[in-house]
């Protein structure tokens, strides 16, 4: 070597990281060192490649120098080996072990023919001892020997792929599709290896088909192959024989490819994708999997069996089962549910994700490899129906289809192809360094530095790596969303630039494969959006991609693009609505979620559009406090009460709409909304108790107001525990002042009640608020105010063991502060009477609660999935947590409380429930109250019975934190909770 060539600053400016071992490794070497030095300074790792060629040539012996000679002479050879030495170490230390394969690499039609796949096939079933023509091995091959002759075979064909890949950058279509052509000859050559050790072998035609990767010609270097077994009896055998001979096989077959020998494994033959999975058989007739599919199979395995096609076996049967299952395969975008079960497939993906992994992630993370799979797959799958076109089991093939006939825009369609040809490349670097089967991007300088440099990059290899990768990510991620939805807008509006132009009929197709019931009211709405040359209809065009994402990934996408259209239309042209959706990510998704889930929602914004600021906003219910002077401050501002009442029911709605957003998009728990619903109600019979006081007052000339007034909540309002279709029970109270004639008292508190009651029950734009005094002595026959003094009166010589139980719940919440401790005062001693209550008091009890049982569950309600009177319901819970506070609240201070689980927390305490009955109550009362919202939210109006309607359960269970397609399992839960509650309510309740 010269001078020059030996210098560690040279081989540092070729790459080397260790100068002193190259460069003693290289004097070793002799004189074929300095004319390929060159070639290493461009090999991925050219410490490593020094290092394995060193190897090699000790380990080829007398050849060695024989060798040295040909990288020295040829450059062609010399460059394929290199590149294979300083890329795979796998590869090297096969030719260690090896060392006559180097020869394959000096083959001079390497870099320019691709091997064909019959070759590799032949090759491979010879070197386990079976004729290519009749595929069976030869008796006297052992087993052990032709699996080790089958993984030399496989890696000196591997050998020469990788040298061409490497050094003649081999498309990366040619790479997987020669892989794949490699997996299937291995197939053949593992199925004739099982058929030498499978007694009766010849009593069952198997076929394999290969599904994935392998069966779309696009395999990675180290992947599991999938693939699906099939069978017929052979002539003159039973189907029982051939069963158990096409298992056998299949399993051998799966064990030849998969076991560890002294030439190491090839890779793992994987069977899951067959039908009912590994839970079902190895091998089906081709009628039993004509049944299975045509019956049983879920969306996603249609989406698998796009790339299903005969590899290894007999063909001929293998054929029969794809044309049998390809019409299936074509019209699994019309069926029930296909987007839901898609997103969920997509979903069970990412959840296998080790979260430290997540942003290394090529294959499944954000913006790697799946998403552009699942992608052109649910494109073809919705498109392919009515175009043979797109019928490719190829990713890259099915995209270029998809660009040409205008379903992805061509600069779209060119970009998602060179995203998706970088990561697999990366991919491929990453897998066959050590042949480990990994889609992890490396985070170790070494590793990266590698990687850079195999991929081109030979100046700062790491950054540019890095930044690259980077780079096509966003890309990918932009692109996904693009190709859904993007397209669907040049049906129905002007875009500029290279987008595919999808007819109204492919639009409405590809609108209803998402999840719109009606594609062309869908239509209709995206035209009204995004028609016109205004700066809004730009802004929209923009917008509505990712909000049709959005949408689609709701319950109720009609819903949800409908929405969006009335409350654009509401806010025209002002300035800050299209602009916080453009800028704010947060305030758009937030939107899309309530429109594509809760009608209730959505009627809130429609009466109060500007709410749409307030999503970017905190979504916790807030305080009672600033609430009432927010309203008092706007009832100020208008002339009489009815318009004061009106403001302050404004402000109401608002908050409303605070509370549906926060529980539609998982915010709030159910306690957080009951409080807040709860809470805002004290907020608003405050503020207008003082406004309807202030006008009584003002009417009829008084200075003062005669006589105090408050107002008790009852009920589920005085529980803490209002839904959104709640009523607000309360009791009217009120205590004269001194001086003050009763009958003047009597009358303004009376009018301040009945007025107070009117305006809140007007109809308008906000939802009413009910205010219910049914609960007063002596019901709706009973004055509707009384003193202080007339309930002590009526209390003292009266009350009946319903009303002690329904005074449990009583709050005195709104009013003046006084008054409201009196009352309290004077109900404690009933409702917590010392002793408790007797025998005929529970039995009473009891007999009401039978009635209720028997008599007001709605007819034709089903008493297992009713929320309030059904089995375990709310109303079993809260009767049996009421009873016991009746039975032990004046020995348990903790019980003295009107609210239900507050209740049950001390009951609990006291050893008055066993831990896991008070859970079981505990979890049920939430679930039940939960769903009792989330269906009021859904609906738009209120209803106790757990929906029956596919897309309102779906809703019912978005809301309820389920992912899509897990309505049933929300039904099971209810279920489940129900009936172990009901147990708890015999026991505890009942006796």
């Amino acid at each position: 070597m010269t001078r020059r060539a030996s210098g560690k600053t040279h081989l540092l400016r070729l790459g080397f990281t260790d100068p002193d071992t190259a460069e003693a490794t290289l004097q070793a070497l002799g004189p074929a060192a300095e004319p390929i030095l060159a070639m290493l300074g461009l090999v991925a790792d050219p410490d490593l490649a020094v290092a394995a060629l060193a190897r090699l040539v000790e380990a080829a012996g007398d050849d060695g120098a024989e060798l040295l000679d040909t990288l020295a002479d040829d450059e062609g050879s010399a460059m394929r080996l290199l590149r294979v030495l300083g890329a795979s170490e796998a590869l090297g230390h096969h030719l260690h072990r090896h060392p006559e394969h180097w020869r394959e690499l000096t083959d001079p039609v390497l870099g320019s023919t691709r091997a064909p796949a019959y070759a590799m096939r032949a090759d491979l079933l010879r070197a386990v001892g079976a004729d290519p023509q009749h595929p069976a091995p030869a008796a006297s091959l052992d087993r052990r020997a032709a699996l080790d002759a089958l993984r030399v075979e496989y890696r000196r064909i591997l050998l020469r792929l990788a040298a061409r890949d490497l050094a003649h950058d081999l498309p990366l279509e040619d790479t997987a599709a020669e892989l794949s052509d490699l997996a299937v000859g291995t197939l053949d050559a593992a199925l004739a290896v099982a058929r030498s050790v499978v007694p009766n072998a010849g009593a069952a035609r198997l076929a394999v088909l290969a599904m994935g990767k392998c069966g779309g010609h696009e395999l990675n270097y180290v992947s599991d192959v999938d693939v699906v077994f099939v069978h017929e009896p052979a002539e003159d055998a039973d189907e029982q024989t051939a069963l158990r001979v096409a298992t056998q096989l299949a399993s051998q077959l799966i064990a030849v490819c998969g076991e560890l020998t002294a030439e190491g494994r090839i890779w793992d033959v994987d069977a899951a994708l067959r039908p009912e999975g590994k839970a079902g058989p190895l091998s089906r007739t081709l009628a039993a999997m004509g049944a299975y599919y045509e019956r049983w199979a879920s969306t996603w395995e249609f989406q698998a069996l796009l790339k299903a096609r005969p590899a290894a076996g007999d063909l001929e049967l293998g054929q029969a089962f794809v044309e049998r299952v390809q019409p299936l395969v074509w019209r699994a975008a019309e069926r029930d549910g296909f987007v839901a079960d898609t997103q969920a497939m997509r979903r069970r993906v990412v959840a296998h994700l080790p979260l430290k992994e997540a942003d290394r992630e090529l294959k499944l993370g954000e913006g790697g490899l799946r998403d552009v799979e699942f992608a052109v797959q649910l494109l073809q799958l919705v498109h392919g129906r009515a175009d043979e076109r797109l019928r490719s089991p190829s990713t890259l093939s099915a995209l270029a289809a998809l660009t040409d006939g205008g379903y992805v825009g061509r600069e779209d369609g060119e970009t998602l192809h060179t995203a998706y040809a970088f990561l697999r490349t990366l991919e491929h670097r990453i897998q066959l360094h050590r042949l480990r089967r990994t889609h992890v991007v490396p985070d170790d300088e070494p590793s990266l530095r590698r990687l850079g440099r195999g991929m081109g990059y030979l100046k700062e290899p790491i950054e540019s790596l890095v930044a690259e990768w980077q780079r096509q990510r966003r890309e990918v991620r932009r692109l996904h969303e693009k190709l859904f939805y993007r397209p669907l807008l040049s049906a129905v509006a002007r875009i500029p630039g290279d987008v595919g132009r999808l007819s109204p009929e492919s639009a409405a197709r590809r609108l209803a494969a998402l999840g719109y019931d009606d594609p062309a009211a869908a239509l209709r709405n995206l035209e009204a959006l995004t028609q016109g040359l205004r700066r809004a209809s730009d802004i929209q065009r923009a917008l509505l991609p990712v909000m049709l994402q959005w949408f689609a990934e709701g319950p109720d996408p009609d819903a949800g693009l409908f929405g969006f259209r009335r409350i654009s239309e509401a806010l025209g042209e002002t300035h800050w609505y299209l602009r916080t959706l453009r800028d704010e990510g947060m305030v758009a998704e937030r939107l899309a979620r309530l429109l594509s889930t809760s009608r209730y929602a959505t009627t809130l914004l429609e009466r109060e559009p500007e709410g749409v600021r307030m999503l970017g906003e905190s979504l916790e219910p807030r305080a009672t406090e600033p609430v009432v002077d927010e309203m008092l401050a706007a009832g100020r501002r208008r002339d009489d009460a009815e318009q004061a009442v009106r403001a302050i029911r404004g402000v109401r709605r608002r908050e409303l709409l605070r509370i549906a957003a926060g529980d539609v998009v998982g915010l709030s728990d159910v306690m957080a909304v009951s409080e807040g619903l709860t809470r805002l109600t004290d907020a608003t019979l405050e503020a207008t108790l003082h406004v309807v006081g202030e006008a009584v007052r003002a009417e009829r000339g008084l200075a003062e107001a005669p006589t105090a007034i408050a107002i008790v909540a009852m009920g589920r309002y005085g529980g803490f525990e209002l839904s959104y279709a709640s009523d607000a029970d309360v009791l009217f109270v009120h205590r004269p002042a001194d001086g003050v004639d009763h009958q003047v008292a009597s009358s303004y508190a009376l009018a301040v009640a009945t007025e107070l009651r009117r305006l809140l029950a007007l109809s308008g734009g906000d939802p009413a608020l009910i205010v219910d005094a049914d609960l007063r002595p002596e019901g709706r026959s009973g004055p509707l105010v009384r003193t202080l003094d007339a309930y002590a009166a009526y209390y003292e010589k009266w009350h009946s063991a319903w009303e002690k139980q329904a005074l449990l719940r009583a709050d005195a919440v709104v009013g003046d502060a006084e008054l409201r401790t009196a009352f309290t005062a004077l109900i404690d001693p009933v409702r917590y009477p010392a002793g408790g209550i007797g025998d005929d008091e529970i039995h009473e009890i009891r007999r009401i609660k039978g009635r209720v049982d028997a008599e007001r569950l709605p007819r034709g309600a089903d008493p297992a999935t009713h929320l309030k009177l059904g089995r375990g319901g709310l109303a079993d819970i809260e009767w049996t947590v009421q009873l016991l506070q009746l039975r032990h609240a004046h020995d348990v201070v903790g019980l003295r409380t009107s609210r239900t689980l507050d209740a049950l927390a001390a009951a609990r305490h006291a050893g008055l429930v066993a831990d896991e009955d008070a859970v079981v109550l505990d979890e049920a009362w939430r679930m039940a109250s939960r769903i009792r919202n989330a269906v009021t939210l859904v609906r738009g109006r209120p209803s106790d019975q757990l929906p029956h309607a596919a897309r309102e359960r779906r809703a019912v269970a978005a809301i309820m934190g389920y992912p899509a397609g897990s309505t049933d399992e929300l039904v099971n839960d209810y279920l489940r909770l129900t009936r172990l509650a009901r147990g708890v309510v015999d026991r505890v309740f009942w006796g």
